[in-house]
């Protein structure tokens, strides 16, 4: 754990206690802080209670004495509407942060921090990273966003990296925090409930490289036009070094993948550093972005390339991200339940030409119109959650049903896999939605079809 001792001796208020809301709790307690606290769920409060914390509702807190609001980065801060706790902390003058910007006063000066962010590809990159680092030889402490909250990673010691992931509610909270090195995937429109427009959400992602060390580095793929225009901005603001990434074309300076092989052109001229047929978990132009943006983050650590492709090429993987959880006789079956928008399902599409698919949940704006152009390799559609009706729409001629539950539909995509004429069929758990309809995150939902496929293979296993 992290020991937060900026508010030592002062009084301070978490509100939203779920796992980074807890860690606050305890690291400002262990700091030295007394921590008035409050969650709707009564087990949160109590979490909370035994960590050291006077939990009261949040009109009881003596506002007036407050130094800081640490806030759950899933509360309102803006939009739709400000939560009831964040317009009581402006109205008293409190200053509203949260679990990253406590670890920034922290850390900041004593190891590196290499920050994420983006639509998609940010929790690859970031456990690619630390792979990476890992394999070379550093202390890889990975988490924030993924894994582990950002206050329950180890305190620095020798060789000590920190990888984060860094969401944009996060960055919204984190004013002070100040990477090492900063990395931005891509920008697709998301969260738009929460920051009212895409170029608001694209102003957030752009404010964490704008607050990176000025003598540190920044990481842009600039394959959408959004983050080229962010890239342009960085350059000309003659901050932190920016280095530009893009897959499908070459760069006169800069890091990029061109028909399969990744270039480093940092140099008077490009040099191959792998061809990425040599990392089996990293399939798609998507993930030799993810690559790509991973090599040029720890070349200020790293300087063989050798070393850095060696340990691309080792990447395992990550759960939930285009997964292989299984295979039945001729029948593949891949988890992509964090793809919880059309564009990260386009992802696992271009993968696979034969594909049963599981989408469906609570839909994002737009739906699934923008995958039209991958449509000719569903075989066959099958559709839960709330989105089934919309989703059913816009396939139209596609062959698809609604199965309503996951259940259903795994085991009828599994049927139908099984018995079609397809040599190497797939089915596909890519939801293009959230998963909040039905299951508590993807990493559940997920969880959910990973025992489901078991259960389709316990009879084959008991028979054999």
């Amino acid at each position: 754990m992290i020991v937060s001792t900026t508010f030592a001796k002062a009084d301070v208020a978490v509100f939203g206690l779920a796992r980074s809301g807890v860690a606050s709790v305890k690291s400002l307690v262990e700091g030295g802080a007394r921590v008035f606290a409050w969650d709707d769920k009564e087990k949160s409060r109590a979490a909370a209670k035994r960590e050291g914390a006077v939990v009261r509702p949040f009109a009881e807190w003596p506002w007036d004495k407050l130094r800081a609001l640490i806030l759950s980065p899933g509360v309102p801060l803006t939009h739709p509407v400000p939560h009831d706790v964040v317009v009581a902390a402006k109205y008293a003058g409190v200053q509203i942060i949260g679990d990253m910007e406590l670890f920034g006063r922290e850390i900041q000066g004593r190891a590196p921090i290499i920050a994420v962010t983006g639509t998609n590809g940010k929790s690859t990159t970031t456990a690619l990273i630390g792979h990476i680092l890992a394999q070379c030889g550093f202390v890889a402490e990975v988490g924030g966003n993924i894994g582990k909250s950002v206050l329950d990673l180890a305190p620095p010691a020798a060789k000590t990296i920190y990888v984060l992931e860094v969401s944009s509610y996060q960055i919204d909270l984190s004013p002070g925090l100040a990477p090492d090195v900063a990395v931005l995937t891509n920008i697709t429109p998301d969260h738009i409930d929460r920051h009212g427009s895409v170029e608001n959400y694209a102003a957030v992602k752009a404010r964490l490289l704008a607050q990176t060390a000025k003598d540190g580095e920044i990481c842009i793929g600039v394959d959408d036009a959004l983050t080229a225009a962010i890239y342009t901005r960085c350059v000309s603001s003659h901050g932190a070094n920016a280095i530009p990434v893009a897959v499908g074309k070459v760069l006169g300076r800069g890091i990029f993948v061109l028909d399969g092989a990744l270039y480093d052109a940092q140099g008077q001229r490009a040099a191959q550093v792998m061809n990425m047929s040599a990392a089996p978990h990293l399939p798609g132009s998507h993930n030799w972005q993810n690559a790509a943006l991973a090599y040029a983050s720890v070349k200020p650590f790293v300087k063989d390339a050798r070393l850095i492709a060696g340990a691309i090429a080792s990447f395992p993987g990550l759960a939930h991200r285009i997964e292989d959880v299984g295979r039945l006789g001729k029948v593949r079956f891949v988890n992509d339940s964090k793809a919880t928008n059309a564009e990260a399902a386009e992802r696992a599409l271009v993968c696979f030409p034969d594909i049963f698919w599981i989408a469906g949940g609570r839909a994002k704006q737009g739906g699934i119109e923008s995958l039209k152009p991958l449509f000719s390799r569903i075989r066959k559609a099958y559709l839960i959650g709330e989105a089934a009706e919309e989703f059913a729409e816009t396939l139209n001629g596609v062959p698809h049903e609604i199965s309503g539950r996951l259940e259903k539909a795994v085991a009828s995509a599994f049927a139908d896999a099984r018995s079609s004429n397809v040599s190497a069929p797939v089915v596909l758990l890519s939801p293009a939605c959230a998963s909040f309809d039905q299951f508590k995150d993807f990493e559940a939902r997920g969880d959910a079809f990973r025992d489901l496929v078991e259960h389709l293979g316990a009879p084959e296993r008991q028979a054999s």
